[in-house]
């Protein structure tokens, strides 16, 4: 890592920093995962979970439930109803929180279960945190929350500040989970019209899978304090038939298993593969996967965001996908709302979604947490999910996007120079 001790004095020092840190990025190789998708087996396989647990160090959980909230509608009130019944303890991360209407519904419900006796434990990232009002924070902490900021920027060193939680968890007693990609703003607040709001998902999951999310919180938890959580209440037993396992990634902890687990996923896919992600920028690696489905007879589908809060990434995104469409790559764009999902489903019944994009920060550079699924009836939700935000999709013209002006292909290709740190 390269450290600048004065920006003003040094600045090429601080420029040499970042560009150093983009190459050594896209240099990474992964032998073992090579090795792996070259004779991937269907996600049905046996030998597909070995392949889990040996690239990633995941076991899959029987017993579990899965539900999908969709949008802010659905999702914000039943956080609410599920810290209000917390008798125990509630853990929370999120990566961004902002004052307004639905923060202010989850200071309440935090705050109240606080002043019963509830022991809250709240963790948002710095950087994340810096349009969380004052009066908020010291209304929490009054109430006798313990709250911490997740890596505070130390600007001499760029790793630091590059590096950001962006999980979005919250466990309530051991019992009741929420996993996905929403973060705690009034843009989550509704699925309207207006361009400004997001569409997302969240997801509630009951059932041993809690145990997992709830060491993933702990880690960070202790990254951020020092403290080692004791975990004391008992974890949720069966709640469901849903084969599932929540996993986590990030410097130096699992730094591999997002790439891992989202390439074996695209390598075992024998019929149908169904992709919908907010920021989806894959590498070379990804895209020979994504080709390779094709010429095996996979179809795969992908839709990404029309309206995007970063058009520098979509450009980005776009300077990726001509190879992707010669191949017959299906691409939709996400036209009413900005678009937030993380979401893969293949063949039917394996399903992964959570906080990780489809890209080169959620791969190596931030904290993420996602769920991976087999069970045929949570992923017919998926496709239905899918399916109903296709339909509110404009498919991308495989000519068109071919004849797109030059300065358009020439800012397209210069962010995707980038793409080490999108």
């Amino acid at each position: 890592m390269v450290m600048i001790t004065n920006l003003k004095q040094r600045p090429m020092q601080f420029l040499a920093a970042i560009l150093i840190s983009i190459i050594c990025s896209g240099c990474a190789s992964d032998k073992l995962l090579r090795q792996r998708w070259s004779n991937c087996p269907p996600v049905t396989d046996k030998k597909f979970d070995e392949a889990l647990t040996e690239l990633a160090g995941i076991t899959l959980l029987k017993g579990n439930r899965i539900t999908e909230l969709v949008n802010g509608e659905e999702f914000f009130p039943a956080m609410v109803e599920a810290i209000r019944g917390a008798q125990q303890s509630v853990d929370f991360e999120n990566f961004v929180w902002r004052s307004g209407e639905v923060s202010t519904r989850l200071i309440e419900a935090l705050s109240e279960r606080a002043r019963a006796g509830v022991k809250i434990h709240f963790l948002v990232d710095a950087l994340g945190a810096t349009k969380l009002v004052p009066p908020d924070l010291e209304k929490l902490q009054k109430a006798g929350v313990i709250v911490a900021k997740y890596n505070p920027p130390w600007f001499p060193s760029w790793f630091s500040v590059n590096h950001r939680t962006h999980r979005k968890t919250l466990v309530v007693d051991g019992k009741t989970g929420f996993i996905g990609g929403i973060s705690i703003a009034d843009e989550w607040l509704n699925h309207t019209e207006n361009p400004g709001r997001w569409r997302d998902s969240n997801y509630r999951v009951e059932g041993p899978i809690i145990g997992q999310l709830q060491k993933i919180f702990a880690l960070n938890w202790t990254q951020a304090t020092g403290e080692k959580l004791q975990g004391d209440e008992e974890v949720s037993a069966g709640a469901g038939s849903c084969e599932a396992a929540c996993f986590m990634s990030g410097p130096g902890e699992g730094d591999k298993s997002a790439r891992r687990i989202f390439f074996l996923s695209i390598a075992a896919a024998q019929k149908s593969l169904r992709l919908a992600h907010s920021y989806f920028i894959p590498d070379n690696s990804a895209t020979k996967l994504l080709i390779d489905a094709r010429q095996r007879g996979v179809k795969v589908e992908i839709i990404t965001p029309g309206l995007v809060n970063l058009n520098f990434v979509r450009r980005a995104s776009r300077s990726r996908w001509q190879k992707l469409l010669d191949a017959g790559v299906e691409f939709y764009e996400y036209q009413p709302t900005k678009y937030h999902l993380k979401l893969i489903v293949v063949d039917d019944i394996w399903v992964t979604a959570g906080s990780i994009n489809f890209d080169e920060r959620s791969f190596r550079i931030n904290d993420e947490a996602n769920f991976v699924a087999r069970d045929r009836d949570f992923a017919a939700t998926q496709i239905s999910t899918f399916e109903a935000d296709k339909r509110l999709s404009q498919r991308v013209d495989e000519e068109k996007f071919k004849r797109r002006p030059w300065r358009t292909k020439v800012a397209e290709y210069f962010f995707g120079l980038l793409r080490f740190q999108l």
